[in-house]
């Protein structure tokens, strides 16, 4: 376990390789589960900001949603998350003719139409984030649709931290992030990884 600043993280994360193989597991992280994707609050402001240049990009399943119930739902435990279609997909979810999932806010990004990437979230996964005793603990989500991933993760030698570099940068800042990656090397130079 590391701790860098105010963010702990756990020995899962730290020992995990993972690379998304997306014509493998179809992008089903954005399919299925329980609910939908934790969002911050500040992210919901955002996704309403931004909505008339997301929508063209959405499926009419995903409009109807967000048109009756807005840009967000509540999770189990009363956190913000998308909102669901019919309590599967993510209402912001699209599909490309081999059937892989897609973002339709982060192919809005992409093409420059609005200026929030996706969910910091989504961006992070297959890590979550939790709170507790003034810590921001990093967790690997293991789920078995990711199976795929972490055998191409293993294959390629790329551990879970340099995979997420962009998206843990965007998370907590660029100095945080090569303090991690030289916590971590300097954890495999001392063989205590």
């Amino acid at each position: 376990m590391l701790i860098i600043d105010h963010v702990l993280v756990t020995d899962g994360f730290l020992r995990a390789r993972f690379v998304c193989d997306l014509p493998r597991c179809k992008g089903d992280c954005c399919v299925k589960g329980d609910a939908g994707a934790p969002l911050e609050p500040s992210e919901i402001g955002m996704l309403e900001d931004q909505l008339l240049q997301i929508r063209p990009y959405m499926r009419p399943e995903g409009l109807r949603v967000v048109d009756e119930q807005g840009v967000f739902d509540y999770d189990i435990a009363g956190n913000f998350v998308t909102p669901l279609v019919d309590g599967r997909e993510c209402a912001f979810v699209g599909f490309h003719d081999n059937g892989v999932s897609y973002c339709t806010i982060e192919k809005a990004w992409a093409e420059g139409k609005c200026t929030f990437q996706k969910p910091v979230s989504c961006h992070l996964y297959p890590v979550r984030l939790s709170e507790k005793d003034g810590f921001i603990h990093i967790h690997y989500h293991q789920w078995s649709i990711c199976v795929p991933a972490v055998r191409k993760g293993n294959y390629q030698a790329t551990p879970l931290y340099v995979f997420l570099r962009d998206a843990l940068t965007r998370r907590f800042g660029a100095e945080w992030y090569a303090r991690l990656d030289a916590a971590i090397r300097n954890m495999e130079d001392a063989g205590t990884s």
